[in-house]
Protein backbone atom coordinates (compact mmCIF):
# COMPACT_ATOMS: atom_id res chain seq x y z
CA UNK A 1 0.00 0.00 0.00
CA UNK A 2 3.17 2.34 0.63
CA UNK A 3 4.98 1.54 -2.38
CA UNK A 4 1.53 2.73 -3.87
CA UNK A 5 1.30 6.10 -2.21
CA UNK A 6 5.26 7.00 -3.13
CA UNK A 7 4.79 6.05 -6.61
CA UNK A 8 1.67 8.21 -6.51
CA UNK A 9 3.97 10.87 -5.72
CA UNK A 10 7.01 10.64 -8.38
CA UNK A 11 6.41 12.64 -11.24
CA UNK A 12 5.45 11.30 -14.25
CA UNK A 13 8.55 11.10 -15.47
CA UNK A 14 10.27 9.73 -12.47
CA UNK A 15 7.27 6.93 -12.24
CA UNK A 16 8.20 5.76 -15.84
CA UNK A 17 11.57 5.64 -15.40
CA UNK A 18 11.89 3.51 -12.30
CA UNK A 19 8.99 1.29 -13.28
CA UNK A 20 10.66 0.43 -16.79
CA UNK A 21 13.99 0.07 -15.48
CA UNK A 22 13.92 -1.24 -11.59
CA UNK A 23 10.78 -3.94 -12.39
CA UNK A 24 10.95 -4.09 -16.04
CA UNK A 25 14.58 -4.20 -16.71
CA UNK A 26 14.30 -2.06 -19.83
CA UNK A 27 17.53 -0.02 -20.54
CA UNK A 28 17.64 3.70 -19.97
CA UNK A 29 18.33 3.80 -23.69
CA UNK A 30 14.87 2.50 -24.58
CA UNK A 31 13.28 4.61 -22.18
CA UNK A 32 14.99 8.22 -23.05
CA UNK A 33 12.87 8.51 -26.16
CA UNK A 34 9.65 7.44 -24.43
CA UNK A 35 10.51 10.70 -22.09
CA UNK A 36 12.04 13.02 -24.57
CA UNK A 37 15.11 13.15 -22.36
CA UNK A 38 19.21 11.48 -22.77
CA UNK A 39 19.88 8.41 -21.58
CA UNK A 40 21.56 10.48 -18.61
CA UNK A 41 18.51 11.84 -17.86
CA UNK A 42 16.19 9.13 -17.37
CA UNK A 43 19.34 7.36 -15.28
CA UNK A 44 19.00 10.38 -12.95
CA UNK A 45 15.03 10.30 -13.24
CA UNK A 46 14.84 6.40 -12.03
CA UNK A 47 17.84 7.06 -9.49
CA UNK A 48 15.79 10.02 -7.71
CA UNK A 49 12.42 7.56 -7.78
CA UNK A 50 14.59 4.88 -6.02
CA UNK A 51 16.24 7.11 -3.34
CA UNK A 52 12.50 8.24 -2.57
CA UNK A 53 11.10 4.75 -2.65
CA UNK A 54 13.46 3.69 -0.96
CA UNK A 55 13.02 6.51 1.71
CA UNK A 56 15.07 8.40 4.11
CA UNK A 57 16.60 6.12 7.23
CA UNK A 58 14.57 6.49 10.10
CA UNK A 59 16.75 8.41 12.49
CA UNK A 60 18.50 6.21 15.51
CA UNK A 61 15.71 7.10 17.99
CA UNK A 62 13.53 5.49 16.50
CA UNK A 63 14.86 1.42 16.78
CA UNK A 64 12.55 -1.19 15.34
CA UNK A 65 10.86 -1.54 18.46
CA UNK A 66 8.54 1.76 17.60
CA UNK A 67 7.66 -0.12 14.44
CA UNK A 68 6.50 -2.99 16.09
CA UNK A 69 4.43 -0.83 18.34
CA UNK A 70 3.25 0.79 15.48
CA UNK A 71 2.48 -2.14 13.89
CA UNK A 72 0.64 -3.85 17.12
CA UNK A 73 -1.64 -0.26 17.49
CA UNK A 74 -2.45 -1.11 13.62
CA UNK A 75 -3.41 -4.56 14.48
CA UNK A 76 -5.42 -4.14 17.68
CA UNK A 77 -7.19 -1.51 16.05
CA UNK A 78 -7.93 -4.13 13.08
CA UNK A 79 -8.66 -7.03 15.42
CA UNK A 80 -10.96 -4.73 17.80
CA UNK A 81 -9.18 -5.73 20.73
CA UNK A 82 -9.03 -2.59 23.10
CA UNK A 83 -7.34 -3.96 25.61
CA UNK A 84 -4.39 -4.19 23.69
CA UNK A 85 -4.50 -0.58 22.41
CA UNK A 86 -4.76 0.43 26.14
CA UNK A 87 -1.52 -1.74 26.53
CA UNK A 88 0.49 0.09 23.98
CA UNK A 89 -0.98 3.80 24.79
CA UNK A 90 0.48 5.86 27.18
CA UNK A 91 -2.17 6.80 29.98
CA UNK A 92 -1.75 10.86 29.33
CA UNK A 93 -1.64 9.94 25.35
CA UNK A 94 -3.11 12.78 23.28
CA UNK A 95 -4.46 12.30 19.91
CA UNK A 96 -4.72 15.63 17.39
CA UNK A 97 -6.41 15.34 14.29
CA UNK A 98 -7.10 18.04 11.39
CA UNK A 99 -10.28 19.27 10.70
CA UNK A 100 -10.48 17.12 7.55
CA UNK A 101 -10.40 13.64 9.39
CA UNK A 102 -13.50 13.91 11.01
CA UNK A 103 -14.67 16.76 8.89
CA UNK A 104 -15.24 19.41 11.49
CA UNK A 105 -14.96 23.47 11.64
CA UNK A 106 -11.29 23.26 13.66
CA UNK A 107 -8.85 20.38 14.23
CA UNK A 108 -9.70 18.01 17.12
CA UNK A 109 -7.64 16.88 20.68
CA UNK A 110 -8.70 13.39 22.49
CA UNK A 111 -6.29 13.31 25.57
CA UNK A 112 -6.00 9.77 27.92
CA UNK A 113 -5.46 6.23 26.79
CA UNK A 114 -8.90 5.03 26.74
CA UNK A 115 -10.57 8.64 24.95
CA UNK A 116 -8.01 7.66 22.28
CA UNK A 117 -8.64 3.61 22.43
CA UNK A 118 -11.88 4.24 21.73
CA UNK A 119 -11.78 6.81 18.73
CA UNK A 120 -9.47 3.78 17.12
CA UNK A 121 -11.91 1.12 17.77
CA UNK A 122 -14.42 3.80 15.89
CA UNK A 123 -11.67 4.22 12.98
CA UNK A 124 -11.59 0.11 12.06
CA UNK A 125 -13.21 0.65 9.00
CA UNK A 126 -10.49 2.77 7.86
CA UNK A 127 -7.97 0.68 9.54
CA UNK A 128 -8.56 -1.90 6.75
CA UNK A 129 -6.77 0.20 4.16
CA UNK A 130 -4.16 1.21 6.49
CA UNK A 131 -0.55 0.14 6.21
CA UNK A 132 3.09 0.94 7.43
CA UNK A 133 5.24 3.76 5.93
CA UNK A 134 7.46 6.40 6.71
CA UNK A 135 6.64 9.88 6.99
CA UNK A 136 9.76 12.48 7.21
CA UNK A 137 11.39 9.04 7.84
CA UNK A 138 9.65 7.84 11.21
CA UNK A 139 7.40 4.99 11.11
CA UNK A 140 3.98 5.88 10.77
CA UNK A 141 1.04 4.36 9.25
CA UNK A 142 -1.22 5.70 5.65
CA UNK A 143 -4.71 4.90 4.95
CA UNK A 144 -4.76 4.86 1.27
CA UNK A 145 -7.89 3.79 -0.57
CA UNK A 146 -7.17 2.67 -4.17
CA UNK A 147 -3.56 4.10 -3.93
CA UNK A 148 -3.97 7.71 -3.08
CA UNK A 149 -2.99 8.94 0.43
CA UNK A 150 -6.32 9.92 2.21
CA UNK A 151 -4.86 9.96 5.83
CA UNK A 152 -1.66 9.69 7.38
CA UNK A 153 -0.97 8.82 11.53
CA UNK A 154 2.21 9.49 12.92
CA UNK A 155 3.35 8.48 16.41
CA UNK A 156 5.49 9.47 19.43
CA UNK A 157 7.08 6.69 21.07
CA UNK A 158 8.67 6.94 24.70
CA UNK A 159 10.04 4.06 26.61
CA UNK A 160 7.67 1.95 25.11
CA UNK A 161 4.50 3.57 25.03
CA UNK A 162 2.60 5.71 22.31
CA UNK A 163 2.57 9.06 24.06
CA UNK A 164 1.29 11.33 20.85
CA UNK A 165 -0.49 10.76 17.56
CA UNK A 166 -1.05 13.14 14.68
CA UNK A 167 -3.69 11.90 12.47
CA UNK A 168 -3.43 14.02 8.95
CA UNK A 169 -5.92 14.44 6.34
CA UNK A 170 -6.15 17.76 4.55
CA UNK A 171 -4.38 17.54 1.37
CA UNK A 172 -1.72 20.30 1.64
CA UNK A 173 -0.77 18.94 5.21
CA UNK A 174 -0.91 15.69 2.95
CA UNK A 175 1.04 16.86 0.28
CA UNK A 176 4.03 17.80 2.45
CA UNK A 177 4.89 14.72 3.55
CA UNK A 178 7.44 12.63 2.65
CA UNK A 179 5.91 8.98 2.51
CA UNK A 180 8.11 5.83 2.17
CA UNK A 181 8.08 2.15 1.97
CA UNK A 182 9.44 1.13 5.28
CA UNK A 183 13.16 -1.22 4.76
Amino acid sequence: MALLVVLDRLSPAERVAFVLHDLFAVPFEEIAPLLERSPEATRQLASRARRRVKGAPAPHREPGRTREIVEAFLSATRGQDFRALITLLHPEVTLRADAAVMLTAAPVTVQGAEAVAKGAMAAMQRARFTGPALLDGAVGLVMAAQGRLRVALTFTVDDGLITAIDVVAEPERLGLLDVAVPG
